[in-house]
């Protein structure tokens, strides 16, 4: 599945960026999901549209205004804690803040060159201590990639100071569609750690050699997982080596092929929405926890990569579609070198519907698991979930409060880029998530539709600040109210 910078399939340098910036980002599991507690009473749907061509509403007390149009290509919103400012990001551009009030003024705050002098930006984040952390990845060479985390400090004459966190080691690139790079980044609330989260190389686990630069290379130790960092480091190397990385103590999860976006909720867990394959296969949310594995490339939600095994025949396989880059390519083939499983996976959460539900069977039928009663982990395939936002009952009106025992989050849908399945995305979900001992499992509400491209989103108080990647690069604001 491609889609515009880093979510889906990163940008790369050289002719690559403009290209890049132009896409963004087995069976069915049939068994019976446990009960969940009972939800709050449901709202009714509506459908209006306030503004002329903007996103349809399917609530009545929402509300909705256009604060500002930056051009597309912004691929993250970030507020800053210390003083409330709310910043965008353009990936070859820098940073730049946007005042919320009429008539919202944009300025350039931090270039890029500030930052990376010959790289391009894929993933900010604030600590609570109002600290600015920024991703960005280079080219070494024509085969290479490295990734480079800067710091930044805001002094009081309103000037950023950068330090170096962290950097890889350089590593392989593809040099295709499917190097995702690092991009999500999120700081604990205690201010102790950074999560960062680097995407796959392959689209399914299959071998990328680049031009024959790396024979036999798949995914390789600083790609498809979850890093965690002191906030205090300066100057660190994370190596290309998976026994180094467990030494150092900074390699926290494995297995998510492109945690585009990570977000802590009110409980202290972790949570990261996961881009799928360019194959009918569900996109996920996890629950991300220390030392597990999340299952990519042998799995994708629960159900299994067929390339795995011996006897795979493309031709047989009915949820690949010629809309999709990997397919196009024939990267799906038969594969004896696949190599098997060393470890146990852990599964993504349970979509319990209504909304966002749609899977394919190994048959090739078009299904709800909503409507059917099979589990489906997480959503429908290609939405390209981001934008995880969670908030406290005490900010949101009564139809969108958690419960006891539960609570909620927002999270976008970048939208496929192809396939015949109906539920397209690009829309705003309400996520009801509850706790059943050592899973979770969401209720599942779409509340906004017909977005163009949503990449990011940030709440203040009761009031949501959407980012739209494509045409105008509109930032909407949602007021939720009673």
């Amino acid at each position: 599945m491609r889609f515009p910078i880093n979510t889906r399939c990163s940008l790369t340098h050289g002719g690559r960026i403009a290209a890049l910036l132009l896409l963004l980002i087995a069976s069915s599991g049939c068994q019976t999901a446990a009960p969940a507690p009972p939800a709050p009473e449901p709202v009714a749907v509506v459908e209006f549209q306030p503004i002329s061509d903007g996103p349809v509403l399917l609530r009545e007390n929402i509300s909705i205004r256009k604060i500002g149009e930056i051009g597309g290509g912004g691929v993250k919103l970030a507020q800053n804690p210390a003083d409330g400012t709310l910043y965008f990001l353009r990936p070859t551009e820098g940073i730049f803040s946007v005042a919320l009030s009429d008539p919202f003024p944009t300025q350039k705050v931090i270039d890029i060159q500030e930052i990376t002098t010959d790289g391009f930006l894929t993933g900010m984040t604030f600590g609570p201590d109002g600290s600015l952390y920024v991703v960005a990845n280079r080219r070494p060479d024509e085969s290479m990639t490295q990734a480079v985390i800067q710091k930044g400090i805001l002094s009081e004459a309103g000037e950023w100071s950068w330090q170096n966190l962290a950097t890889t080691e350089p590593y392989p690139a593809s040099n295709t569609n499917f190097d995702h790079l690092f991009n999500g980044i999120v700081v604990s609330p205690d201010n102790q750690w950074v999560f960062v989260n680097s995407g796959s190389r392959t689209d399914h686990g299959e071998v990328q050699s680049t031009g024959g630069a790396f024979p036999d290379t798949r995914e390789v130790p600083l790609t498809s997982r979850i890093f965690r960092l002191p906030t205090s480091a300066v100057d660190l190397i994370l190596p290309n080596d998976e026994a180094a990385q467990e030494e150092m103590g900074v390699l926290y999860a494995k297995g998510t092929r492109n945690a585009y976006d990570l977000a802590f909720a009110p409980n202290g867990d972790l949570f990261g929405v996961d881009n799928g394959p360019d194959a009918d296969y569900p996109e996920e949310l996890n629950w991300l926890r220390e030392g597990l594995h999340y299952g990519f490339p042998w799995r994708f939600g629960d159900q299994d990569n067929p390339q795995q095994f011996s006897d795979y025949n493309p031709d047989q396989d009915n949820r690949l579609s010629t809309d999709f880059v990997a397919v196009q390519a024939e990267t799906y083939q038969n594969d004896p070198d696949f190599p098997p499983p060393t470890e146990s996976f852990t599964d993504p959460i349970i979509n319990l519907g209504p909304d966002a539900a749609q899977y394919r069977d190994a048959d090739g039928r078009a299904q709800n698991a909503a409507a059917t009663g099979d589990v489906l982990r997480t959503f429908t395939p290609h939405r390209s979930p981001l934008g995880l936002v969670f908030f406290p009952d005490d900010k949101m009106p009564a139809y969108l409060h958690s419960g006891d025992g539960a609570f909620s989050a927002f999270v976008l849908s970048w939208g496929a880029a192809g396939g015949d399945l109906t539920d397209q995305g690009q829309d705003l979900l309400h996520l009801r998530l509850i706790k059943l001992d050592d899973h979770y499992q969401a209720v599942t509400h779409q509340i906004v539709r017909d977005f163009r491209r949503p990449i990011d989103a940030v709440l203040i108080e009761n009031r949501l600040y959407v980012l739209e990647w494509d045409g105008a690069g509109i930032i909407w604001e949602l007021t939720f109210e009673e």
